[in-house]
């Protein structure tokens, strides 16, 4: 089909599924390292780009972890947060929740603060000059410890006003959404928001786990649980968001053709779902790539398109004041 490129360019975007670190693109990862005097096991940013293909989510997250040796200071945080948002700004996103890894960080010899105040100084400059607004979410990594994940939440909580939400990405296989049951169970009665990676390597089992025993907010990725018709109907009763990553998708091979993504029979379901880049420096593209991506292989319509606008804006955890004006934003544009 021809894509609705102009009205998919056009369309006011709310991004809720982002890890910073997988913002960082090859031109920026060389200029931190030449800053940083990191010698890189790669020749050019054509090399880089060339490594970026994955058979699996482990392949990505072994260059993923690699790539973030370049960020060591604040500065190096705020650049790498300020490129994401002017990138997106020109994609006419209005709203993002952005991921980020601290244990990826702190590992490394960087403070936790370092990192925090990089990211959120620029959020704060971002809504500034590009009036977008922001929710921060830390994620905790799923292949270490549960131990170092609270050692990670007792670290955050003297900077609670800047982090709005816990996650929990990094490998799924092997790593139940169980095993965080009580970092998550702390961070909720700290008043902090929560969501989980769950069901896009997993099984539906995660997914049912990250529900009963995260009390999740927000499904990340969530693709497999259409495996399960009781946890579909489940999810479609609740009305618990579903951010889902085309791209990322299709280039960790969740899905082998993108005719075969399953967001349309989300959405035929019933399911809050909303489209999002996870690493768009990896997966080759941001917002309006993924959005185009899958409406030429599944044959969206406009009505899809805003619904998944409308489903992202209700899904977000911005102050209601803010989902009023996106909505008005959004229902403007549609006419």
């Amino acid at each position: 089909m021809s894509v609705d490129t102009a009205f998919i360019e056009a369309m006011p975007k709310v991004e809720l599924h982002m890890h910073i670190e997988g913002s960082l693109e090859p031109e920026l990862m060389f200029a931190l390292a030449k800053r940083n005097d990191i010698d890189l096991p790669f020749k050019s940013v054509a090399e880089v780009r060339d490594a970026y293909q994955f058979s699996e989510l482990q392949d990505f997250l072994d260059i993923y972890y690699q790539g973030m040796g370049v960020l060591q200071t604040e500065r190096d945080f705020f650049d790498l947060t300020h490129a994401y948002l002017e990138k997106v700004a020109a994609q006419n996103v209005r709203h993002v929740e952005i991921f980020f890894d601290p244990q990826g960080h702190t590992a490394r010899g960087i403070a936790f603060e370092t990192v925090l105040n990089g990211i959120s100084r620029a959020l704060e400059e971002g809504e500034k000059e590009f009036d977008i607004t922001s929710r921060l979410i830390l994620c905790f990594l799923r292949h270490l410890s549960e131990e170092d994940a609270l050692d990670t939440l007792e670290e955050a909580l003297p900077f609670k006003s800047k982090i709005h939400g816990v996650g929990l990405d990094s490998s799924e296989m092997g790593h139940p959404p169980s095993k965080f049951a009580r970092v998550f169970e702390k961070a909720k009665a700290e008043g902090l928001l929560a969501v989980a990676h769950a069901g896009e390597e997993g099984p539906p089992a995660y997914v049912t786990e990250a529900l009963d025993l995260l009390k999740i907010d927000r499904l990340d990725h969530g693709n497999r649980s259409l495996e399960d018709a009781v946890l579909t109907r489940r999810l479609q009763e609740t009305g618990i968001a579903l951010t889902v990553c085309p791209l990322s998708n299709l280039k960790l091979k969740g899905v082998t053709d993108m005719r075969h993504h399953p967001l349309k029979k989300m959405l035929e379901a019933g399911l809050k779902a909303t489209v999002n880049s996870d690493d768009p420096a990896y997966f080759g593209g941001y917002m309006t790539e993924n959005f185009k991506a899958v409406t030429e292989a599944l044959d969206l319509s406009r009505a899809d398109l805003l619904t998944l606008g409308q489903n992202a804006i209700e899904a977000s955890f911005a102050p209601p004041a803010r989902k009023v004006e996106l909505k008005a934003e959004l229902d403007a544009f549609a006419g």
